[in-house]
């Protein structure tokens, strides 16, 4: 069942109470109540393949082997004009932290509902708590919580996430917000560095891309998915492509990441050594559409909670969101207007739903609001 929400916002007199997934609930239900049963069309298929995954060895990169260096690039541009998802293992996060931050993921969503909703997420806000997307839509709801954090890299001093943690759930909580400032600023770290594999892959110059996303203002997702008793009739995150530009996620050891490729669902096997990365349609948009961002989603099962850890890049509001001069010749035309971060993130917070068509219906919208 769904129970009302605990709110500090009184309801207007004969508003309908809104929906409310309360997973301490909702997870030994049998009843699925209607908003989370997607369409058959949509509804997850049993045992899928499972896709075969570059796994991209980030050790000889990072201590300088040019070979190994344009191995990876071969490696990554392969899957990249293919569906732009890999692996990248010995990637020098430390695992203790990859650890902590999953660890602490049941810190704050074992807490009450009335607890994680004091770091509700508003509607048009990029961080906060929410339970399913109940605030944002009435069909096709996800079967998870969430907590997104807001980084910055433009000051090395700023302990941004920490203090956001403090300031929304305590003092007691300090800690919590300190495992995953540190993770962001290890994802930072390695995000750039794939940014110069990708530059690399792409024929542009090396240090483009990085520079690009050196000032990144990013966010930082807690996934949380409690078993269902219906896992047949939900889905823990809906068919979509990342509006972002690079996603940089973390499984647990519970399974549930499938992907879109050749006309079917495949799987992505957890890897507790690697990082799961994928691009997103910002970044689809700088390489002029020679990569590709891929449709995916999250399944849900009976018995476990899944948890996740996603990183995803998003460069600095005020960069114009446009491929080098390389990527652009009488052969490949501009395929993407201009435009920057946070007109994209607006349109899917406010206007889209994030699916498999964001980038070229945002694209059209752009196109008709300068003409």
């Amino acid at each position: 069942m769904a129970i009302d929400c605990i709110s500090n916002i009184p309801s207007m007199p004969h508003e309908p109470k809104k929906l409310v997934f309360d997973a301490s609930v909702l997870r030994f239900q049998s009843h699925i109540p209607k908003e989370f049963i997607w369409p058959d069309d949509e509804k997850p298929s049993a045992n899928p393949p499972e896709l075969q995954v570059p796994l991209i060895d980030l050790g000889g990169f990072l201590s300088g082997d040019p070979v190994a260096t344009m191995e990876a690039s071969r490696l990554v541009r392969e899957a990249c004009r293919q569906h732009g998802f890999f692996l990248v293992a010995n990637h020098g996060v430390d695992a203790k932290l990859v650890s902590d931050a999953h660890n602490y993921m049941d810190n704050f969503f074992e807490l009450p509902l009335c607890e994680k909703q004091r770091a509700q997420r508003k509607f048009g806000e990029d961080c906060g708590y929410a339970s399913s997307f109940t605030g944002r839509f009435s069909t096709k709801l996800p079967w998870k919580e969430t907590l997104s954090l807001r980084y910055s890299a433009k000051n090395s001093e700023s302990k941004m996430v920490e203090d956001y943690v403090v300031n929304k759930l305590g003092d007691e909580l300090r800690q919590f917000g300190r495992v995953y400032q540190d993770y962001c600023e290890a994802m930072s770290k390695l995000s750039l560095g794939i940014m110069e594999i990708l530059a690399i892959s792409l024929g542009v110059n090396r240090a483009h891309f990085k520079e690009f996303f050196e000032k990144n203002e990013s966010i930082m997702r807690l996934n949380y998915y409690p078993p269902c008793q219906k896992p047949d009739l939900t889905l823990g995150t809906g068919p979509h492509c990342d509006p972002t530009s690079l996603t940089i996620l973390h499984q647990d050891r519970v399974g549930g990441l499938q992907v879109f490729v050749d006309n079917e669902w495949r799987s992505v096997s957890p890897n507790s050594e690697a990082f799961v990365v994928n691009i997103g349609d910002t970044f689809m948009a700088l390489s002029n559409g020679r990569f590709k961002s891929c449709m995916h989603r999250a399944v849900v099962n009976s018995q476990e909670t899944r948890k996740s850890l996603a990183f995803f890049l998003s460069p600095a509001g005020d960069k114009l969101v446009a491929p080098p001069a390389e990527l652009v010749n009488q052969n490949s035309p501009r395929v993407y207007p201009d435009f920057t971060w946070p007109m994209l993130h607006e349109f899917v917070q406010k206007h889209y739903r994030a699916d498999m068509n964001t980038l070229q219906v945002f694209s059209n919208w752009v196109q008709h609001r300068n003409t």
